[in-house]
């Protein structure tokens, strides 16, 4: 009880004001009067002459010798002590003034070390203030630093529907914000995983098999793997030997859309495990729409009945192809083939038999095609094949071996089956000078009318009519009974 009464006791002069250092003034002020008050007696009592030292002009000299000691205390306080609060009080309004900042223009730049963190020049309590004030500035530091990557990460996925485009752009900023050397991201898509993009890995695509990345898609986790300084691994993994990997699971509502892995030549720090696994977060939802997005495309640009596909987009994709060919100065083959007496299957097996002939003809076609080329629907019974990078001999041996692959497989229908048959016509850039794609599928169309007139299931080049020009054969082109 005697202890806690006089702290309270010594504690009341203390909150005199609503100021520390008026408070201080005040108590070091009365504190140096009430030594010069007791001073004369005190000197009195050691022996001191009655007359000299309680004499009433000794008192005040003695008065003015405390509140002058009392001065010079305030003086020094405020010198040492107020100096160093006033610096930690500006340093506080940089912050404050930082984040402020950050919220209405997320510009990182200002506080650094040299302008926010405090000198520690003392091991008391005001160094130890500064010490925690440093530490305080870094972590808060890191955090804006991750909260402003965060936001440039989503706002930058927000911009971008395909999901090629954003796995490059959120592979970048990761390996941005984590020092890292090299990672991947790798997308699950119809219970497979596949390799979306990469940066400084030596063979990437393994990775989606690797029981590591496996195990953290299955779990829906993350994983870190360290190599030990000691061991020096082939550079099989990445073009540099790798001291530390992150895995984390891309996941949404409870379903793992792929994983994420960052590679480094060092061991990761702890903030910058964790800037990655905040900087996953975002992906989960932008990939999620992305792949919803792509379905949807998918499902758009494709015929409803052969999977092909369909006229709009497969026009789309010519284009963009004749144009990517101009611009490599790369060849590029069309082939426009049409199925031989369609009418009179439809007229003999009904339309039903008619649906699945066009389905049969289309798997015949997407089985002996290469993987790049592609596959349109041109309209009824009639196909369009793109061939990038393929002349116009070559993308003739293509026509044939659709045209045998279809003749050789008989349409199954019931207890018997359809024989059906295909005539093609093939024309190719640059053998034919053209100046748009269209007027490359018109050649090819005007090749397919002689094969049909040639007496049908045949492939003719667009080389083996010399004498015809794209204008003369679409003028004088009869169509004949398909």
């Amino acid at each position: 009880m005697q202890a806690v009464r006089l702290v309270s006791f010594c504690g009341l002069p203390w909150r005199l004001t609503r100021s520390v250092f008026r408070d201080l003034a005040i108590v070091m002020t009365g504190f140096g009067l009430l030594v010069g008050l007791v001073f004369p007696y005190a000197v009195h009592w050691m022996g001191a002459p009655a007359g000299l030292v309680l004499h009433w002009r000794f008192h005040l000299d003695c008065l003015a010798a405390g509140l002058a000691v009392g001065g010079v205390n305030v003086l020094i306080a405020n010198g040492v002590v107020r100096a160093r609060m006033r610096l930690l009080a500006a340093r506080l309004e940089e912050v404050r003034a930082t984040l402020e900042r950050i919220q209405q223009e997320g510009d990182l730049c200002g506080c650094d070390p040299e302008h926010c963190f405090l000198p520690v020049d003392s091991d008391d309590e005001l160094g130890r203030t500064s010490e925690s004030f440093n530490l305080m500035a870094a972590a808060l530091g890191d955090a804006l630093h991750t909260t402003a990557a965060v936001r440039r990460l989503t706002e930058r996925l927000v911009e971008q529907l395909r999901i090629d485009e954003m796995a490059r752009t959120a592979l970048d900023e990761m390996l941005e914000h984590t020092l890292s050397a090299g990672g991947a991201v790798l997308l699950a898509r119809d219970g497979q995983l596949e390799l979306a993009a990469s940066r400084g890995l030596c063979d990437p695509a393994s990775l989606a098999a690797h029981p590591a990345v496996v195990r953290v898609l299955e779990e829906q986790g993350s994983a870190r793997l360290e190599v030990p300084g000691g061991i020096l691994l082939d550079r099989v993994l990445a073009h540099f030997p790798p001291r530390s990997v992150l895995l984390e699971a891309v996941r949404h509502h409870g379903k793992a859309l792929g994983v994420l892995l960052l590679a480094s030549d060092r061991p990761y720090t702890e903030e910058e495990i964790r800037r990655f696994r905040l900087l996953s977060r975002p992906l989960a939802l932008a990939f999620h729409n992305a792949l919803a997005y792509a379905e949807l495309e998918k499902v758009a640009a494709l015929d409803g009945l052969t999977g092909c596909y369909n006229r709009r987009f497969g026009l789309a994709r010519l284009r963009e192809e004749f144009a990517r060919a101009r611009r490599m100065d790369a060849p590029l083959a069309v082939v426009v083939f049409d199925l031989d007496h369609f009418k009179a299957i439809n007229d003999t097996w009904g339309h039903l038999a008619g649906d699945r002939v066009l389905v049969w003809a289309a798997r015949q076609a997407r089985l002996v095609m290469r993987q790049g080329d592609v596959l349109v629907r041109y309209g009824g019974e009639e196909f369009l094949a793109v061939l990038p990078f393929a002349g116009e001999e070559e993308a003739c041996e293509a026509a044939e071996r659709i045209r045998a692959a279809v003749a050789a497989s008989p349409v199954p229908n019931g207890r018997g089956s359809i024989p059906v048959t295909l005539s093609a016509g093939v024309a190719a850039w640059p053998q034919s000078a053209v100046e748009s794609e269209l007027e490359l599928v018109d050649l090819a169309d005007s090749a397919l009318y002689f094969a049909k007139r040639g007496g049908r299931n045949r492939v003719v080049c667009r080389s083996a009519l010399p004498g015809l020009d794209a204008s003369r054969q679409a003028a004088a082109r009869p169509q004949p009974a398909r």
